[in-house]
């Protein structure tokens, strides 16, 4: 039996989102292979999602970027926490070669965190990227020298070149010190269902507009959702287990708020056989701040995006770049995303024409790439 491990970025539940499509893909390929999970991801997140037995093991693998929510970074944070981390990066190093070899592991697939690629090579078994960014990209484009952590860059790449590959996905930026890039289509959840069969399932009314407002997991707070509704829009939105403290709102999957807005239950959406790309296949718009995993999935069902701005993160630039060709989407500022004022943005979504489908077998190309290096 071949163990892999996978090491995944805590920094937003997209990371984790891909790489448990991916393990979804190779379990399909190879039954017996054990998957071992490194991460400071919600250990849910790997419970409802994965169809594989997947063995979370805590961890914290990387520091990312601070943020105070969905749309404010802190950069002031974001310096400590990656000085506290790579400062101290070769303990790390140890621990987790150390690790990979009490548990007998034959591959490392990581998600991006460099402590991975050292740790793999020091405990004499092969290590794989997969991602779409680099942290090392992400940290030059903010003032190191005026915190002392100039040399953070240069670290980051020097562990790069202890990969034997690189899978790069698309809207990607980075990538310096890998010896092998390959480049592979979008990992994408893809829902079975057609959009009617999908509201159908969530016992959604057919006959507005669908609109799902998605920030992952630090969410956005003060949402004038209700004035959305008004404009004519069903909104519906997730909420962890809405029945706790309330059993007055019953077993039901979707929740009438009483104001037009709809909150889905994320666990009972799990427990009916449904998945969170299910909703997104549900609606006709998704509202959100621009990530890797928003956007694939959209693509991957055909749904269109309005997106805001998401504070200094020199990711924006690059997705924003390559929306046009994969989604219908468009802009709405800060200021009018919290007033409530989407109306018009919506109304041009709807009817905006789709761009041709692009490819979304990145998680199945990458489970045939791991199972021929476990061959």
């Amino acid at each position: 039996m071949a163990t892999v491990v996978f090491y995944v970025s805590g920094h937003g539940f997209g990371h984790a989102a891909r790489d448990i499509e991916v393990a979804n893909a190779l379990g399909a390929r190879r039954p017996d292979t054990q998957i071992l999970v490194r991460t400071s991801a919600p250990r849910w997140l790997f419970d409802l999602t994965a169809r594989h037995t997947v063995t979370v093991s805590p961890s914290t693998v990387d520091t990312g970027v601070a943020q105070r929510g969905s749309l404010d970074i802190d950069i002031a944070r974001t310096f400590e926490d990656a000085r506290a981390f790579y400062t101290d990066l070769d303990r790390r190093v140890s621990e987790e070669a150390a690790w990979l070899r009490s548990v007998a592991a034959n591959l490392v697939v990581s998600d991006m965190p460099p402590v991975a690629f050292e740790a793999a090579a020091r405990a004499e078994i092969p290590a794989a990227a997969l991602g779409n960014f680099t942290w090392d990209w992400i940290y030059a484009n903010y003032d190191l020298a005026a915190a002392g952590l100039e040399w953070l860059p240069a670290r980051i790449v020097r562990a790069h070149a202890a990969a034997d590959r690189a899978w790069r996905l698309p809207m990607h930026g980075g990538f310096q010190g890998f010896s092998t890039i390959i480049d592979v289509p979008l990992v994408a959840r893809r829902s079975a269902l057609s959009p009617a069969q999908a509201r159908e399932r969530l016992g959604l009314p057919g006959h507005q507009p669908v609109v799902l407002v998605s920030f992952g997991g630090f969410g956005l707070e003060g949402l004038p959702l209700d004035r959305v509704a008004n404009d004519g829009y069903l909104v519906i939105t997730t909420a962890v287990d809405l029945r706790s403290g309330d059993e007055t709102r019953g077993p039901a999957l979707v929740w009438p708020r009483g104001d037009g807005v709809f909150l889905v239950d994320e666990h009972r959406l799990y427990a009916e056989g449904l998945r969170y790309e299910d909703l997104v296949r549900a609606a006709d718009v998704v509202v959100s701040k621009p990530g890797y995993g928003i956007i694939s999935e959209c693509a991957a069902n055909d749904t269109a995006l309005l997106y805001t701005s998401r504070g200094d993160f020199i990711e924006y630039d690059v997705l924003v770049a390559a929306m046009p060709d994969l989604v219908a989407s468009g802009f709405i500022s800060n200021d009018d995303l919290l007033s409530g004022r989407w109306r018009g943005p919506l109304d041009r979504l709807c009817r905006a024409a789709r761009p041709p489908a692009p490819r979304a077998d990145g998680a199945e190309v990458v489970a045939e790439a791991i199972e021929a290096l476990l061959d």
